[in-house]
């Protein structure tokens, strides 16, 4: 699995979903909906992976991205913005859940490489998705902020997914 399931969702938050620009509600949604679904792939890691590394980054997924929700949720309340549901976070949700069906299927190293590889791409795709889309788009300074704040940890979250591919393909 190469990750174009996800990702394909999130490069239509680039544009192609949008006639113009994101509303906050829409990018909250976005926010949540991508978060969970990284936290559904992980609970399933944490279960069916077979290499100990892939496990503890699963886990490692439930942990961060549950906290970023919470912090999301938090916002959204405290601004009281209702997420609006919308193309993007959608399509998000139907990906992720292929994505986990997919999964399932799969058991030991074949399930760890298939993991790994949609982790890769995906916190690519949100990386990309929210320099081109979802910073530049957010109008209240709160959102664009917490946004902005779990940009590195996104990016670090790539970074140890793509040092787990290479040593998975030894």
């Amino acid at each position: 699995m190469n990750g174009k399931i996800l990702f394909a969702a999130l490069a239509v938050a680039s544009g192609a979903a949008f006639a113009q620009a994101p509303t906050d509600p829409q990018i909250a949604h976005i926010v949540v909906t991508a978060n969970q679904v990284d936290i559904d792939a992980g609970k399933l890691a944490e279960k069916q992976a077979k290499s100990p590394e892939v496990k503890a980054f699963g886990k490692q997924m439930v942990t961060d991205h549950g906290a970023v929700n919470k912090q999301a949720v938090a916002l959204v309340t405290k601004l009281k913005v209702k997420p609006e549901d919308n193309a993007t976070s959608q399509s998000l949700k139907s990906g992720g859940d292929a994505n986990v069906k997919k999964l399932k299927t799969l058991k030991g190293a074949a399930f760890d490489k298939a993991y790994v590889d949609q982790e890769v791409a995906y916190h690519q795709a949100v990386l990309d998705a929210i320099d081109k889309v979802l910073i530049p788009n957010a109008q209240n300074a709160e959102l664009k902020a917490l946004i902005t704040k779990v940009r590195p940890a996104i990016d670090g979250h790539l970074q140890h997914a793509k040092m787990m591919q290479a040593s998975l393909g030894k």
